[in-house]
């Protein structure tokens, strides 16, 4: 499972990039929205920092429209992905933009009828929103597991980006549903480092590590005024 950034910050892009385990990114309107700068500027620094896929999303509500921005921002970065809604006006412009060959993130997606209508468009990544299932009383990582199941029994290319994912937890079960991406806050991917028995065994490690030394400069100093 891929790990993908959930951001428009270039401060956490670049914080994530040294771990060396980020492969992508998403963003969208309200994440760009947070950075209060020209999003011309913030997507091109993104583009450029990222090897892997940068998902870009489209803010117009009609068809024809979302299809023209579509052509713009897939025409920003070799790693450009498109995103669109699921919406009918987002499957038709998607559409026309996969018979093209641009590559498409379906995106609000919360259940696996609509994970099934993204897949028949071509979309290249489907975004299933799991905590915002479960924030309406719903199971969201049931939704995931169907979803995956789905596209394994009928083959389908499209792969499954787990969104909306709230805690370390919702990784390691997305991993275990099968889904193909995983794109996490800054805050998620922090706390997935953490474990309070790493802080411990690093803090034992250091304290052993020093007593050596001092052991090892106590022994000198009393060889030297020994000779």
């Amino acid at each position: 499972m891929r790990l993908f950034l959930d951001t428009a910050s270039i401060e956490e892009i670049r914080e994530i990039n040294r771990w060396g385990v980020l492969r992508g990114v998403t963003t969208n309107p309200t994440l760009v929205g947070r950075e209060h700068a020209d999003p011309e500027q913030v997507w091109k620094e993104i583009l450029s920092e990222v090897h892997g896929d940068v998902s870009l999303e489209t803010t117009e509500p009609e068809a024809g429209p979302m299809y023209e921005q579509g052509l713009q921002l897939a025409a920003k970065g070799d790693n450009a992905v498109v995103k669109v809604p699921m919406t009918p006006a987002g499957l038709e412009a998607g559409k026309r933009l996969t018979d093209e060959g641009i590559r498409i993130n379906v995106t609000l997606v919360f259940s696996p009828t609509q994970a099934i209508l993204a897949a028949e468009i071509g979309a290249y990544i489907v975004s299933p929103f799991i905590g915002r299932i479960d924030d309406a009383a719903a199971d969201g990582m049931h939704a995931l597991r169907q979803i995956c199941d789905i596209y394994e029994v009928q083959g389908y290319d499209t792969e499954v980006l787990a969104a909306s994912l709230r805690h370390p937890m919702h990784v390691v079960d997305a991993a275990l549903a099968g889904a193909d991406i995983a794109t996490l806050p800054f805050d998620v991917f922090q706390k997935m480092v953490k474990h309070p028995l790493t802080d411990k065994g690093l803090i034992q490690f250091e304290t052993d590590w020093k007593k050596l030394n001092d052991e090892l400069s106590s022994g000198g100093s009393a060889q030297k005024e020994g000779a």
